[in-house]
């Protein structure tokens, strides 16, 4: 597949600034968790299952992870001992580095006997030529192509951490905003590099400092550009931060959103002790995990589309 060594290249930079953002943010998590109540045997502990931790759940118990000694620079406690969520965010690099590699060497194989390849990495191989050649390139747009391997790799990276945090005893990285909001930096520092790269230093602080065409001249005309661009200014700046923001709380929200509703009815069991009401739950709760399910797609689909049409709008700057 064209720019595999630049897509593998995308997800380590993806997954190294996710790891260092989620390890500022999981002290203040944790510090939540701990500072919590404890459930009682009637309750089910939702935050416990959805926050951040230095525990692993399995079948056979919690497992718990290595803790190192914090790093302190300045005001700013940069604690990198391994959590849950990191280690599922690796998990996810890994799959999907693992995948795509074995699904390459097949359809090269098959390519090389002269004809199409079958089963799972003719799958993947549509699902990568559909995101690129429907999603990418459409919404970048002319030359876009060299934006592909970074916006498949998020695509999937993005899908792979959804899907993990719906297996038992799995946990959903994206249900981490400091995991989100690494994700969204990333496609504010493409999306602005874009910009400056496609528009040059003139045309790029044109979208900052933005005066419309057909302004009057003369004394007048200086003091509505002025007032312009005081009232402007400040807008086009909280635009472009706007957009990042949306990104990673939209993708927070929906993935926190589903495993809440899917414990608060397991919990109706235990509240109720009833088993028509446990019946009827589980029932409700298998409805809401095949939601989930199709919201895991969607959510990763929505990432990559808005990522995809926030660059092409800002190379048609020009």
């Amino acid at each position: 597949m064209t720019g595999f060594g630049r897509f593998l290249t995308s997800l380590r930079t993806m997954v190294a600034a996710a790891l260092m953002v989620a390890a500022l943010g999981a002290g203040g998590n944790l510090a939540a968790q701990e500072h919590g109540g404890e459930a009682s045997e009637d309750q089910i502990d939702i935050v416990h299952h959805l926050a951040n931790s230095h525990e692993l759940e399995t079948p056979f118990g919690l497992v718990s992870l290595p803790r190192w000694e914090p790093i302190h620079i300045g005001g700013i406690t940069l604690d990198l001992s391994p959590t849950k969520h990191m280690v599922y965010m690796l998990l996810a690099a890994i799959l999907v580095a693992l995948t795509f590699l074995l699904s390459a060497r097949t359809i090269a194989r098959e390519q090389a006997r002269g004809r199409p390849a079958k089963g799972f990495a003719g799958s993947m191989e549509a699902m990568a030529l559909y995101i690129r050649q429907e999603v990418v390139l459409p919404n970048v747009g002319h030359h876009g192509e060299g934006y592909a391997p970074y916006l498949l790799t998020l695509f999937f990276f993005i899908l792979a951490m959804n899907l993990l945090g719906l297996l038992p005893w799995g946990a959903t990285a994206t249900g981490n905003i400091a995991v989100t909001a690494a994700l969204a930096v990333m496609a504010f520092l493409v999306i602005e590099v874009t910009g400056m790269q496609t528009l040059g230093p003139k045309g790029y602080l044109k979208t900052i400092f933005y005066l419309p065409s057909g302004l009057p001249g003369g004394i007048g005309g200086t003091f509505l550009k002025v007032v312009l661009l005081a009232v402007m200014t400040p807008i086009e700046l909280i635009g472009k931060l706007a957009k990042p923001f949306a990104l990673a709380v939209r993708l927070f929200a929906n993935m926190t959103s589903g495993h809440v509703l899917v414990l608060a009815l397991i919990g109706l069991t235990f509240l109720f002790k009833s088993w028509a009401v446990g019946i009827g739950a589980s029932f409700l709760a298998t409805g809401v995990m095949i939601l989930e399910l199709f919201v895991a797609f969607l959510q990763a689909f929505v990432f990559t589309l808005l990522t995809s049409v926030f660059i092409g709008l800002m190379r048609a700057e020009h």
